[in-house]
């Protein structure tokens, strides 16, 4: 029997994605931003012979009218493009300005507006001045139905600490996208080097190979009727070097699926700090097999994965060492932590390092971070070639 509440958070879910996209990654934050809608309902704990100003009063109806008018504007601000966000954004601001003779408190809306003015279009001082139109017209306006003079300096005060913290949220989230664009870029151009790579390693390999083969062909193909036993040597001769070149090529093969460990590092790096979290790396130099190395390689991308996605973490470590029967590899993050269910990364990682004979333990404690610990057993002490010396902390 399936448990209810998964199937709730995902229709939850589902309905917020219709809502506001989910390519924003803005989650259920515009959801709960609704919350300060709570402040047009103030005035019913105000006392009745509060001053709010001569033309000033409280009516419950418009209020509930205005937030009918504002939801599907807010939602839409969200969705639509440019410049309907702008009319949603000016919308909102004018509901503000239409509510004020019937509730004091309808800077609410004033308030959404300058958020979203932060999120339009346009160089920082065209937002500036549209922030600075919408201030000064809300402050006249409340001058004229005779505010207090601290309704107007609270929204103003609160406005700025908005408008200011949405503006540097979005040129985070831009430069972050510019910063995963030029990542894709670097990988873009490294995987056309490697190809190239490839093409000139295969061309190297098969070159003179196919053309010895060529050669010796003709060459039996004359010698079949003068030199039978000449040419049945010619023939065996083609048949051992194919068998040469197709072993190399599997050679080859095998080396360009291999993932590397200082590829995956280098990688690990940039997802990392560039998300904010500091990765430090200790290793010793260890000579493995590929097979081994690729483990190794796809456990440390799982882990350093899972702490970009879940670990919220400032720091990340990654600590590779060995012994003459083992080599280990220890990924720890000072993140939340869980005390979860692993998933299907996991049972993944964990799959590989069983099947090489290997061991995974996953410590992950609740606020206190996780460390992913593989260690795989080395075919012998000969292959594998430790340095006394360790590489700096945070070295590549």
């Amino acid at each position: 029997m399936n448990h209810p509440l998964p199937s709730l958070l995902a229709w939850l879910t589902r309905q917020r994605d219709r809502l506001v996209p989910e390519a924003l990654g803005l989650g259920w934050m515009p959801i709960f931003l609704l919350g300060y809608l709570v402040f047009l309902f103030v005035p019913v704990l105000v006392p009745s012979n509060a001053d709010w100003g001569d033309g000033v009063r409280w009516y419950l109806w418009p209020t509930l009218l205005s937030i009918a008018v504002f939801l599907p504007m807010y939602f839409l601000a969200y969705r639509a493009s440019a410049m309907t966000r702008v009319l949603c954004t000016l919308g909102i601001a004018a509901l503000g300005y239409g509510l004020m003779p019937f509730n004091a408190f309808s800077n609410t809306y004033v308030i959404y507006a300058a958020a979203f003015v932060a999120l339009l279009p346009g160089s920082m001082w065209i937002r500036l001045e549209v922030f600075a139109v919408l201030i000064i017209a809300y402050c006249g306006m409340a001058a004229w139905l005779g505010f207090p003079v601290f309704v107007p300096v609270v929204t103003a005060i609160v406005s700025v600490a908005v408008f200011t913290g949405n503006y540097f949220q979005s040129e985070t989230v831009r430069k972050r996208a510019e910063l995963k664009l030029s990542h894709e870029e670097v990988r873009r151009l490294a995987a056309l080097a490697e190809r190239e790579r490839i093409g000139r390693d295969l061309h190297d390999l098969l070159g003179h190979t196919l053309s010895l083969v060529a050669l010796k062909s003709d060459l039996a193909g004359r010698l079949i009727d003068r030199d039978p036993q000449a040419a049945r040597n010619e023939i065996n001769e083609v048949s051992r070097v194919a068998r040469d070149a197709l072993a190399q090529v599997r050679r080859a093969v095998t080396g360009i699926r291999a993932a590397g460990l200082a590829a995956e590092l280098a990688s690990a790096r940039l997802l990392l700090e560039s998300d904010g979290v500091t990765l430090r790396y200790e290793a010793q130099e260890v000579a493995l097999p590929a097979d081994l190395e690729t483990v190794l390689a796809l456990s440390l991308r799982e882990a350093v994965t899972n702490i970009q996605r879940h670990a919220r973490a400032s720091l990340a470590e990654v600590v590779l060492s060995s012994t003459p029967d083992h080599v280990t590899l220890r990924v720890r993050d000072n993140g939340v932590g869980s005390a979860g269910v692993p998933g299907n990364g996991l049972a993944g990682m964990r799959e590989r390092v069983e099947a090489r004979g290997g061991r995974l333990r996953i410590d992950s404690t609740l606020r206190q971070g996780t460390c992913v610990e593989i260690v795989l057993p080395l075919p012998s002490a000969g292959e594998v070639l430790a340095a006394p010396e360790k590489t700096p902390v945070g070295a590549t």
